[in-house]
C-alpha cells in the first residue's frame, strides 16, 4: 500500500517536504496520501506543530508496521537483483571521517574497475547513521559491540597510540611515565571538555591513570593532529592507522609504548547491513572487496538476532 511508505518516509525524515522531495512528490500529495491512511483506519497518527511532527500515539505503533511492510517491500524488489549476471547499481556506503578517507577511500577506485557497472557514493561522517532512516545500503562502524539486529563483518581492529617527532622529543624530554605528560605540549581531540583528559592503561599490569593534559594545538580530526605532530608541535593521541605510515617511514616514534591510549573510538571496524537473506551482489561484492583488502577476507559472522 502506497499511503504506507509515503507515511513511514515522512516520520524518518520528520518532515512532508523533505519525504516529497526524496519521493518525487508534491508535499500537498504527500499531505493527502498521510490524510488518507488516517481515514482509513480511522486514528490520528501525526500531530503538526509550526516546527515539528510528533508521532501520536497510535502513529508510533502504525509506523512500527508501515516500517516493516516497506522493509519487505524493498526485499522483494532485490530478488530481481539477486539474479542479475554481474553486479549492477549504486551502492551507498557510510564511515567514520578519519578511517573512510585513510582506509576505505583509497580502495574503491580498484573496486570500480573491477566492477565497472557498479558506481559507489562514500559519505563520510562521524555523526550517527541508520541504515534506513539515512537510505544507506552499508555502514561502517568503529565499537567493541556491533549493533543488534543488524549483519556485521569485521574489517580491522582499531586501537589508539600517543606518537611525536624526536625532534620535539629531544627539545621537550621524553615521557618515562604517564604523569609526565602533564609537563608537555598535547595534541587532543578537543571536541568536549574532558578530551584533554587522556585515559592510559598499561598493557602489562593493567593500571589505568588518567592525566589532564594541555597544548597550544588542538583538533578533531586524526590526520590534522597528525599534521600537528610532524610540524613539532607536540604529544598527539592517533588511531594506529592514520599514524601507521609515519611510524613505518620513523618520521614520528611512539610514545608510552607500554602504555595504551584509550577512548570511545575504539573496538573493531565493522560493516554493517541488513540481515537480508537477498542481499544485493552489488552490496556483496563491495562487502567482499573491503573484508579481503582490510580484514585479509573475514569470514561472515552470524547475522545478529533481531532486535525487539
Amino acid at each position: 500500500m502506497p499511503y504506507m511508505s509515503v507515511f513511514a518516509k515522512v516520520v524518518e525524515l520528520s518532515s512532508f517536504s523533505a519525504a516529497a522531495d526524496e519521493l518525487g512528490l508534491t508535499a500537498s500529495a504527500v499531505s493527502r496520501q498521510v490524510a488518507t491512511l488516517e481515514k482509513a483506519l480511522a486514528v490520528k497518527l501525526l500531530e503538526r506543530t509550526t516546527r515539528k511532527l510528533r508521532l501520536t500515539e497510535v502513529g508510533v505503533e502504525v509506523y512500527a508496521r508501515c516500517r516493516k511492510v516497506v522493509e519487505s517491500a524493498r526485499s522483494v524488489l532485490e530478488i530481481a537483483d539477486r539474479y542479475v549476471g554481474s553486479p549492477q547499481g549504486l551502492v551507498k556506503i557510510s564511515a567514520p571521517k578519519a578511517f573512510g578517507k585513510k582506509i576505505v577511500g583509497p580502495l574503491i577506485p580498484e573496486f570500480l574497475h573491477l566492477y565497472p557497472e557498479v558506481d559507489v557514493q562514500l559519505v563520510l561522517t562521524d555523526q550517527h547513521v541508520d541504515l534506513i532512516g539515512d537510505d544507506i545500503d552499508l555502514l561502517i562502524r568503529i565499537t567493541d559491540n556491533p549493533p543488534l539486529g543488524l549483519a556485521a563483518r569485521p574489517l580491522l581492529d582499531v586501537h589508539h597510540l600517543l606518537c611525536a617527532t624526536e625532534q620535539y622529543l629531544a627539545q621537550a624530554g621524553t615521557p618515562l611515565h604517564p604523569n609526565d605528560l602533564a609537563n608537555h605540549s598535547c595534541i587532543y581531540l578537543g571536541e568536549t571538555p574532558g578530551d584533554n583528559r587522556w585515559r592510559l592503561r598499561n598493557s602489562e599490569s593493567s593500571e589505568k591513570i588518567t592525566v589532564a593534559v594541555q597544548g597550544r594545538f588542538v583538533s578533531n580530526h586524526s590526520e590534522v593532529r597528525l599534521d600537528g605532530v610532524l610540524a613539532h608541535l607536540g604529544i598527539g593521541c592517533l588511531p594506529f592507522f592514520t599514524a601507521a605510515e609515519a611510524l613505518a617511514e620513523k618520521r614520528v616514534v611512539e610514545v608510552l609504548p607500554d602504555w595504551r591510549y584509550e577512548t570511545t573510538y575504539h573496538g573493531k571496524a565493522w560493516i554493517l547491513y541488513q540481515p537480508n537473506q537477498y542481499l544485493p551482489p552489488k552490496c556483496r561484492v563491495l562487502i567482499d572487496h573491503l573484508a579481503a583488502k582490510i580484514g585479509g577476507g573475514s569470514e561472515i559472522l552470524p547475522m545478529s538476532q533481531p532486535a525487539d
